[in-house]
């Protein structure tokens, strides 16, 4: 969810700004796949090098979370949403993570996959599921992917990253091996369950051949 930095910017408005109105497209969005085949839809929220980041905009980005957790979980239980966390979340701040394990267990019976990416890195993600599955004694394909953060989640079909931005920044590398790939230049804020649609319906047309011929 790429470029709500650059919309605050284009508009002379905080970056805060930027990072609300792109919780609210995530809101948007996420009531728009009641309409949807999707099965699972996963936001890349939280990175683990966002830290790098100002010291000040780290903790708005930490206050908005707590406020959308606050503020849509009813929302998330009346509509069969289920709540998935990857990444490193029980690292944040422990009310945040508090704030979590209530949400993931009162969504925990919904039909609708969302995953939030939270402190996480996909390189990261590797190494530990590496390291898990060599402590298992089998370091293979498959025993590094049964210890992916998205172990029980269902395959990636499609990566859209928005903003105009063309790379993965650590997010899903192994995921991805053979999802399909969009880049669009719509900054996240603008991002809109038109566009998804319009993405759902490239994504159809598209042949994937895994390789083969």
């Amino acid at each position: 969810m790429d470029g709500n930095g650059r919309w605050a910017k284009r508009r002379h408005l905080p970056r805060a700004m930027g990072h609300q109105r792109g919780v609210e497209a995530v809101r948007k969005l996420v009531r728009s796949l009641k309409d949807t085949g999707v099965e699972c839809l996963t936001l890349y929220a939280f990175s683990s090098e966002n830290w790098k980041r100002p010291g000040e905009e780290v903790d708005d980005l930490m206050n908005l979370m707590r406020k959308f957790i606050k503020s849509d979980l009813p929302e998330f239980v009346a509509n069969d949403v289920q709540l998935r966390i990857i990444g490193d979340w029980q690292g944040l701040a422990p009310d945040i993570v508090e704030m979590l394990e209530d949400a993931l267990e009162q969504t925990s019976k919904g039909s609708r996959l969302l995953a939030v990416a939270l402190n996480y890195g996909s390189q990261q993600e590797i190494v530990r599921a590496a390291a898990k599955a060599a402590a298992d004694g089998e370091v293979t394909e498959q025993a590094i992917a049964a210890h992916l953060d998205t172990a029980d989640l269902p395959p990636l079909d499609l990566l859209i990253r928005t903003s105009g931005e063309v790379r993965l920044s650590n997010f899903l590398l192994w995921q991805s091996a053979y999802a399909e790939m969009m880049f669009v230049d719509t900054l996240w804020p603008d991002f809109t369950p038109e566009h998804l649609q319009r993405a759902l319906a490239e994504f159809e047309g598209r042949d994937r051949r895994y390789g083969g011929r």
